[in-house]
């Protein structure tokens, strides 16, 4: 069950034409400096950027409008169709692969099939320098058919509520992160990006070592998935996720302040999703474990 984020240190924009992202975000304060704390032994190339006002509130310069420059709208639009293509094939696999007992392992074989697929073109999306929008809802079909079997199952064996709940919590958790964020009760920092790429990796490796021991030892391996142990990591994978929700955040706000083209609007739809369908999964895996003991 693939729930992470798969190239935690390249999420951003492309730094084409002149064009800053994630990448290139500066530190509060520090913008007419061309301080960027994302750069890793790299020369600031949005130093002299002619667009950049150096009295904005928070050190994050704001470009004029230009034409064919990334908006607000193109992110909210990019967003909502790859996040309704997930939601449009969950919902047609939740419908045509049934989880009964004659049809579960065919039907979590084709769920696992498609999360791989869906694993393997977020990868390369992850890695090319510009978005491809029939990458980025490929990912979306495949992963919607994976979260739609899986949903289903839970549904089914465990309680037909949990799917709901976790679907309220994933929207409860989104709105919370935004609200905290345009409130700046988040500040998106060097440290912040640190602590968080450090403990997200180090739960992912966690979860992979809980894997192995389970397929190889049989059970519940280390017992990460499941008990206490399962409540705590999955509320620390809940925690990850709004943290990454924050990271999509700034990506998009210095997206629009340094004024990226408007087809890198697909890179923040893609991180939206993969952070949103993490969190979902964590949440499911979580309300799974505590209403299973109910």
């Amino acid at each position: 069950m693939r729930s992470s984020n798969p190239v935690f240190s390249r999420r951003g924009f492309s730094r084409d034409n002149g064009h800053a992202g994630f990448n290139a975000a500066p530190q509060a304060g520090a913008a007419a400096a061309g301080a960027n704390p994302y750069a890793q032994g790299t020369a600031n190339p949005y130093a002299t950027n002619p667009y950049a006002q150096q009295d904005t509130q928070y050190g994050a310069p704001q470009a004029p409008a230009r034409s064919g420059a990334m908006t607000i709208d193109d992110v909210v639009t990019r967003t909502a169709m790859t996040l309704g293509t997930v939601v449009l094939t969950a919902a047609l696999s939740w419908a045509l692969l049934p989880v009964d007992e004659a049809n579960l392992g065919k039907s979590y074989g084709i769920g696992i099939g498609a999360a791989l697929i869906a694993f393997v073109f977020a990868i390369i999306q992850s890695f090319k320098r510009k978005a491809s929008p029939a990458l980025i809802l490929a990912y979306a079909a495949f992963e919607g058919v994976f979260l739609g079997v899986i949903s289903s199952t839970v549904s089914t064996y465990i309680s037909p509520g949990t799917v709901m709940q976790a679907v309220m919590g994933t929207m409860c958790v989104f709105a919370g992160v935004l609200i905290a964020y345009k409130m700046r009760w988040i500040r998106v920092t060097r440290r912040f990006y640190g602590f968080v790429m450090a403990a997200a990796m180090g739960f992912v490796l966690l979860m992979m070592v809980n894997l192995l021991f389970s397929v190889f030892g049989g059970g519940d391996g280390l017992g990460f998935r499941s008990g206490g142990l399962g409540i705590l990591f999955g509320v620390v994978g809940i925690i990850l996720g709004a943290c990454f929700l924050a990271l999509d955040f700034k990506q998009v706000e210095d997206g629009i302040a340094y004024g990226a083209p408007r087809e890198e609007s697909w890179l923040a739809a893609f991180g939206l999703t993969l952070t949103l369908v993490w969190i979902y999964l964590e949440m499911l895996r979580l309300l799974s474990i505590l209403n299973g003991d109910d």
